[in-house]
């Protein structure tokens, strides 16, 4: 059994926090658990463990772009307007 003896601390906004809590709920995992399980994979990995990519100023501009989602009554008329 590993040797539990350091704290890690970090303020994190509580709404995150009670939703992330309620999906580790119903998987059965506690947040230590979860912490722990990061931080793990961190020192195996010797590198972050999830892909972190800044988008491109394409993707940024959709993002930020005030459009109306289209509206279609059937498949034909998406394909349609392709």
């Amino acid at each position: 059994m590993a040797n539990l003896n350091t704290t890690v601390r970090a303020r994190i906004d509580n709404d995150v926090k009670v939703s992330a809590e309620a999906v580790l709920q119903s998987i059965g995992m506690e947040p230590s658990d979860a912490i722990r399980l990061f931080y793990q994979q961190i020192a195996n990995r010797g590198e972050f463990p999830l892909e972190l990519r800044v988008p491109n100023q394409t993707t940024v501009n959709a993002m930020n772009a005030d459009v109306e989602p289209s509206v279609y009554k059937s498949s034909d008329d998406l394909f349609n307007d392709i």
